[in-house]
């Protein structure tokens, strides 16, 4: 044994007190403490002898005790951490490590970005919604004053070139300065925003324009989150696809300005009755100013705001003048431009619905614009009507008819109704039209309806077709003003194969012998039936047709002698057009309500209209000489309240359901039609006793109503004669025929022996030329481009004999024809009043 002290054996729970290296590692000093059984840990293998050169205790270890080791470690570890945390007491315990921070915003910065480009991704443009298409149809009278706007949406889209730029600047100094210049969003402004919002201050959206298009036209107007996010994304997108003009534009075409309209150019006319091309400044900043608050700033429905809303528009001008877009000097001078009480009403109410309704079917019927595309709105449709005219139509029908009415105390004055329109007759536009009291009241537009009956105004197409056709009696005379006919009330006519007709006339009234003339100015049944006979029915209706009336007008299609009572149901705009054309010289010129169509700034084509020859000059004038004595002396003269020369035949339908006056003068048509319906179950109703009159009829009221409308509608313009140009012969009084019910219907047939009266079949040929120039006539010889005075068309200008015809020099015959009164020279007594004068328009006696 040596002498050298050896090691004690350590007992169990030994553990070395001697102190560590200060560098020693952890892993070192945790080898050096007691395991959970408290014996001692080694660093040494497992096969390493103890000081004796055995192995130790340590070296039957297994793989067990490195295990533990590895817990003892972990073990040590966390209560190392614990000691830590044990320092950081009270608030220290709440301040994040720098660790923490660093890892936090790593963290947030990936979530931001991630998060971007996939709302980036998946948030796509989408359509437009339907709200911020949809645009109103605008009408307009001839001068561009607005009639109506229809569809439920009041807008009109504009070009930015079609705003004014006082305008355009002054939304920009409004709602956005750095337009141009900025980014399509504002992070920055919309926390802005958010704060002023909830801090009190007003609530602001911090949107910048791009941002509230968007919203406008491609999103709701609900505050959600949803929403916004979409509208952050929609516009970054739009800003790369769309210029800034662009999304300006669209802007200024959706926003809300209150007073329902949407957009500044439904707003210009809602507030100022402008185009937003007219808008200066003053107006401009009060418009943007609207955008804001549109319900609370309209001072004229909160007066009581006027102060803050100055103080809004003083803004906007101050923000104009500061970007460079307004002169100081010129915003010194403005003053706040207080908007209108009331513009012109655009709603459907008065005459306007009417207008609407009757002006989209013209465009959908002559294929100009189709009823979808007219539904989905945009278009900007000029019209004929002139205002003017449409005023004094309006007011003639209220002081003629509609303030005589006592619908309290007479039961028939309820049932009345009045229609009504006007026509230029060289150019077929429609001036003016009356289709009842109110639009909201009554649906039934009583212009373009076709249930009534034309009565006596149909009968001058018959006259014009025998002219036409060269036509002859039953025996062989030839057909004119001067023409004598049997009057007798119920007189069979004769040629007729068909069943016994034997109409009588009004009050049933014998007139015995009576020339043409004379039973137009009258009105005699018993004559135009048989003169229908005479012509051929089938003629009188291509006639009629030709003039204007519609192929399909119910009940022209085989009426026969009875045609001629006018028992078709022709409508006033028709009747209106087919008169226009005996006005216009026999020329037809299809009438027209529109004048132009545009959708956005785009012009539409309009369909060419060609005027054509109806039926010869001379049978279009030769009757309205002999209508001219219905207005002069017949049953017409309240007519004469026009102070023009004036041609036109009355009507009254059976039961005087209707009563009817057609009439012209060289530049105007008019026809107004009075018609009885019961309002509740709109069956046809008798006017007997309306306005407290035993009956109505054509030279009552209807007469009354264009006289004192076609007066107010051309004053201030020359006073026009008429120039006519006569059938030869129209100013000779024939002879009664011996027998006139003996012989077979001739029918029209120019083959028949003719009289000492030149034949004239051939209408078209040799017609003289509208200027009035001569022509040569049907035997050669010179035709007077105008009647001398007292003469017919046919005599030559150096007062020789025609064939046929009267002596140019002489006085004239004097008949009641009216032919050979007709020169411009202004002795055809049309500015004279006739016999009888006002007082027979108010007798209660009618021939019709």
């Amino acid at each position: 044994m040596s002498d050298e002290p050896q090691p004690k054996k350590p007992r169990p729970g030994w553990a070395s007190h001697e102190p560590q290296a200060a560098d020693t590692p952890d892993d070192a000093r945790d080898d050096t403490r007691t395991d959970a059984a408290g014996l001692p840990r080694s660093n040494e293998s497992d096969g390493e002898a103890d000081g004796h050169g055995e192995p130790g205790p340590a070296s039957v270890k297994t793989g067990a005790s490195a295990t533990a080791g590895a817990s003892a470690k972990k073990a040590a570890r966390e209560e190392r951490r614990a000691a830590l945390k044990a320092r950081r007491t009270g608030w220290r315990r709440l301040v994040p490590t720098w660790r923490m921070v660093l890892g936090a915003f790593l963290v947030t910065a990936l979530l931001v970005v991630g998060g971007f480009l996939l709302g980036y991704t998946l948030v796509q443009i989408p359509a437009a919604n339907a709200a911020a298409t949809q645009q109103a149809n605008v009408y307009l009278y001839a001068d561009g004053t607005v009639i109506a706007r229809d569809g439920e949406v009041n807008r009109e889209n504009v070009t930015l070139s079609q705003i004014s730029e006082d305008a355009q600047h002054a939304v920009l100094a409004a709602e956005d300065r750095d337009f141009y210049t900025e980014s399509a969003v504002d992070p920055l402004a919309m926390v802005r925003g958010a704060w002023n919002t909830l801090t009190g201050k007003g609530k602001q959206s911090g949107s910048t324009i791009t941002q509230q298009y968007v919203k406008n036209y491609y999103l709701r107007q609900e505050q959600t989150v949803t929403r916004k996010v979409k509208e952050f994304f929609i516009a970054i997108k739009l800003d790369r696809n769309q210029s800034k003009d662009e999304i300006l534009e669209g802007y200024l075409n959706t926003s809300f300005f209150g007073r329902g309209a949407y957009g500044i150019q439904a707003a210009a006319h809602a507030y100022y009755d402008m185009d937003a091309s007219e808008l200066d400044a003053g107006r401009a900043a009060y418009l943007a100013a609207l955008v804001n608050a549109p319900s609370q700033y309209d001072v004229v429905a909160h007066p009581g705001n006027r102060a803050f809303v100055e103080k809004r528009w003083n803004y906007v001008l101050d923000g104009m003048v500061d970007e460079g877009w307004l002169d100081p000097a010129e915003r010194a001078r403005l003053t706040f431009p207080v908007p209108k009480r009331t513009t012109l009403s655009t709603t459907m109410s008065g005459q306007r619905g009417y207008i609407v309704n009757i002006v989209k079917q013209h465009l959908v019927d002559n294929k100009i614009v189709d009823e979808a595309s007219l539904d989905a709105g945009g278009y900007r449709i000029t019209t004929t009507l002139q205002k003017s005219k449409q005023d004094a139509f309006v007011e003639s029908v209220d002081d003629n008819l509609m303030d005589r009415l006592d619908k309290k105390n007479r039961k028939v004055d309820t049932y009345v109704r009045a229609g009504g329109a006007s026509i230029e007759p060289k150019t077929g536009k429609v001036v003016a039209m009356y289709n009842g009291i109110d639009y909201v009241k009554q649906y039934t537009p009583n212009a373009t309806r076709r249930d009534f009956q034309v009565g006596s105004s149909f009968k001058p197409f018959v006259f014009t077709a025998a002219v036409e056709n060269g036509s002859r009696t039953q025996d062989g005379r030839r057909i004119t003003p001067g023409t004598h006919y049997d009057g007798t009330s119920e007189r069979p006519v004769q040629g007729w194969p068909g069943p016994r007709y034997a109409p009588e006339n009004e009050d049933h009234e014998d007139y015995g012998d009576i020339t043409v003339s004379e039973a137009t100015d009258k009105s005699v049944n018993a004559v135009y039936a048989q003169m229908a006979v005479d012509v051929g029915p089938d003629k009188v209706r291509k006639t009629a047709v030709d003039l204007g009336l519609s192929p399909d007008t119910p009940d022209l299609d085989g009426a026969g002698p009875s045609i001629a009572l006018g028992v078709a149901n022709a409508s006033v705009l028709d009747m209106t057009q087919a008169y226009a054309t005996l006005a216009n010289h026999g020329k037809h010129t299809p009438y027209t309500l529109v004048e132009k169509v545009t959708q956005n700034g785009r012009d539409i084509a309009l369909p060419e209209r060609h005027t054509r020859r109806a039926v010869s000059r001379e049978a279009a004038d030769t009757t309205t000489s002999v209508l001219k004595g219905v207005v002069e002396k017949g049953t017409a003269t309240a007519a004469q309240t026009s102070g023009r020369p004036a041609a036109g035949k009355t009507g009254t339908a059976e039961e005087d359901t209707a009563a009817w006056f057609a009439g012209y003068t060289p530049d105007l048509a008019t026809v107004v039609a009075v018609m009885g319906q019961d309002p509740v179950t709109a069956g046809h109703k008798s006017l007997y006793g309306a306005m407290g009159l035993p009956r109505v009829n054509g030279g009552g009221a209807p007469a009354e109503i264009w006289g004192q409308y076609t007066r107010d509608a051309l004053e201030g313009q020359p006073v026009s004669s008429f120039s006519l140009r006569l059938q030869p012969g129209a100013d000779e009084s024939q002879p009664p025929a011996p027998d006139s019910s003996g012989g077979p219907s001739s029918s029209g047939d120019v083959s028949a022996p003719a009289t000492d009266a030149p034949d004239d079949e051939d209408t078209d040929s040799g017609t003289p030329d509208d200027d009035g120039s001569s022509s040569t006539g049907d035997d050669g010889s010179e035709s007077a481009g105008e009647n001398s005075t007292g003469g017919t068309t046919t005599g030559s200008p150096t007062g020789d004999t025609g064939d046929g015809g009267s002596t140019g020099t002489g006085t004239g015959t004097g008949d009641t024809t009216g032919g050979g009164t007709t020169d411009d020279g202004g002795s055809n007594r049309d500015e004279l009043p006739g016999p009888g004068g006002l007082s027979g328009a108010l007798d209660g006696r009618r021939w019709d």
